[in-house]
């Protein structure tokens, strides 16, 4: 078989398998790489280039070889999901550099950060005075998180219409159904508090996948339980059918009975839907 086709079938074999090999991996492969899966895509690209070229290579070991360096990131990805310590090991941890307004030099130079840079970040994230900014962290994968001072955010309804306060970072204080003891320190709670303010919703710690608390102390949680909730009946809707309920077992008494009894029933249940006609502006409205 001629060489260059022997090449031709090797480059489309293995462009077939990389295309496999992407599908296994998942969308989060497109999107920013870590620095693990970084080298690991630079090394699988490097293997599949040098295979589909030089024909002296066995193609079993080549493909041994990456088939070893697809299975490694699948494998490191499950034990990721089930281990958020393990996560932070492989993946690292956001760090801190401008926290309460205040830039944090030791964290700049712990993750070998000059000024500059960090201007430049906040500059790609349209913002142009360091003052503005009350919280910015570096993410794990390279970018940077900027929270603006509350009196630099873009206005909402809820600001016009009401007092607002100095906003600051929210704090992750469950991740992976873990409570996370540091962050929930630094909002100014307990464990005893976090419970029972889960309780108070309904739910218990086992069953919150992830729960923030923001800076006004509301708790958001999100459940293991992924199906939607229902919307909250309130005290005027349960009046409402009460009473609509009222008129229907009026009527169905109006056909039960004859004579006197009939009208008297009759008579209560136009009374009723009186009742209801001159209430439902009120009682349909949310409260």
């Amino acid at each position: 078989m001629a060489e260059w086709i022997q090449i031709a079938i090797r480059s489309i074999s293995i462009i077939i398998g990389l295309f496999v090999v992407t599908k296994l991996l998942g969308k989060k492969q497109l999107s920013k790489l870590s620095f693990f899966e970084y080298i690991v895509g630079i090394t699988v690209g490097d293997i599949a280039g040098t295979l589909s070229m030089d024909i002296e290579l066995n193609i079993v070991n080549g493909l041994t070889s990456i088939l070893i360096w697809v299975l490694t990131p699948i494998i490191i990805a499950q034990i990721s999901l089930r281990s958020k310590g393990f996560r932070d090991f492989i993946e690292g941890n956001s760090t801190v550099f401008i926290q309460g307004g205040r830039v944090l030099e030791k964290n700049l130079k712990r993750e070998k950060y000059t000024t500059d840079e960090l201007l430049e970040q906040l500059r790609k994230k349209d913002v142009f005075r360091l003052a503005d900014v009350e919280f910015a962290t570096l993410e794990a994968n390279g970018d940077i998180s900027v929270l603006l001072k509350t009196e630099k955010q873009p206005v909402t309804v809820e600001q016009l219409f009401t007092k607002y306060t100095r906003e600051k970072e929210p704090q992750t204080v469950i991740m992976d159904g873990v409570i996370l003891d540091e962050p929930l320190r630094m909002s100014g709670y307990t464990r005893q508090w976090l419970k029972s303010k889960i309780e108070q919703k309904g739910y218990e710690i086992s069953e919150v996948f992830l729960a923030q608390i923001d800076s006004k102390g509301e708790l958001f949680l999100d459940l293991y339980d992924d199906r939607l909730p229902l919307p909250p009946v309130t005290d005027r809707q349960l009046l409402l059918t009460a009473l609509k309920k009222c008129e229907a077992e009026l009527e169905w008494l109006t056909l039960q009975f004859k004579g006197e009894r009939s009208f008297a029933f009759e008579l209560q249940a136009r009374k009723v839907k009186k009742l209801i006609e001159r209430l439902h502006p009120f009682l349909s409205q949310p409260q």
